[in-house]
């Protein structure tokens, strides 16, 4: 059986430049938090020991997800043009460690991997980690996926998702609909935390019949459940996985050869 490691790029190397925020921007800068996320990469591949490697990055620009809401991401401080500059030669680095970097217009990096990943288990082809600490992707857990937090150094299972969010991994982009999401702008509801939102999703049985149950709840969370519910809608497609990326790669080219990094 196979091993599918994907990795979301920028989550190590925006996580890794930014760790000295201190600094100033600077193309030495650039260069020492892209040196530090090769070894990152190199690490993962050691220690998991994959057959099969996809390394997403987000492709920036406008995407699907803008077609649906102007504003989303509208609050995210852009990439410092610096470290966008040198990519391209960290992707040549990537490759050759044998690595495949995908990175596709109008999608994000979180949805390339939803996609690879629910393909490598629908076809049965072996173990699945997710290199990242995106809580989008968590909700992969429910389809047999494990999630690695690299830089805690552990694993990110059901029983992980429901102690910190209060409810397993099949629910989790409904509570992520409630609540919204401040750093890519996501309204949700106004006022529903994760507890208020996990109480609501164990009380009624999934967001729809959240809302069903929302017509007669006379309280103020129940009003704003009914006034908000275009934006609730919306915030529901947000941040759902794009799982129907035409990636433009097969498993014969994710394969990976560990002999050239041990």
């Amino acid at each position: 059986m196979g091993k599918l490691l994907a990795i979301d790029g920028l989550n190590i190397v925006r996580r890794v430049y930014e760790a000295n925020a201190e600094e100033p921007d600077s193309p030495s800068k650039a260069d020492a938090a892209l040196r530090h996320s090769l070894s990152s990469f190199r690490r993962l591949l050691v220690a998991h020991q994959p057959t099969h490697v996809l390394a997403a990055f987000d492709f920036g620009g406008h995407t699907w997800r803008h077609d649906l809401y102007a504003k989303y991401r509208e609050t995210r401080t852009p990439m410092p043009e610096v470290l966008r500059d040198s990519l391209p030669a960290f992707y040549d680095q990537l490759s050759d460690f044998g690595m495949k970097v995908v990175s596709i217009p109008g999608v994000e990096a979180d949805d390339v991997i939803g996609t690879a990943v629910l393909r490598w288990l629908l076809e049965s082809r072996g173990e699945a980690i997710i290199a990242s600490t995106d809580k989008d992707l968590h909700g992969l857990i429910a389809q047999g996926a494990m999630v690695w937090d690299h830089f805690k150094g552990e694993w990110h299972d059901r029983k992980w998702v429901e102690e910190k969010f209060g409810v397993p991994p099949e629910m989790l982009p409904e509570l992520l609909a409630l609540t919204g999401d401040a750093s890519d702008n996501i309204p949700g509801v106004s006022k529903v935390g994760i507890k208020t939102a996990a109480k609501l999703l164990l009380a009624y049985g999934s967001l729809d019949g959240v809302m069903a149950g929302a017509g007669i709840l006379k309280t103020p969370i129940g009003e704003r459940l009914r006034k908000e519910r275009g934006l609730l809608d919306v915030s529901r497609k947000l941040v759902e996985l794009k799982t129907d990326v035409v990636m433009g790669v097969t498993w014969k080219m994710l394969a990976f050869d560990m002999a050239g990094i041990e």
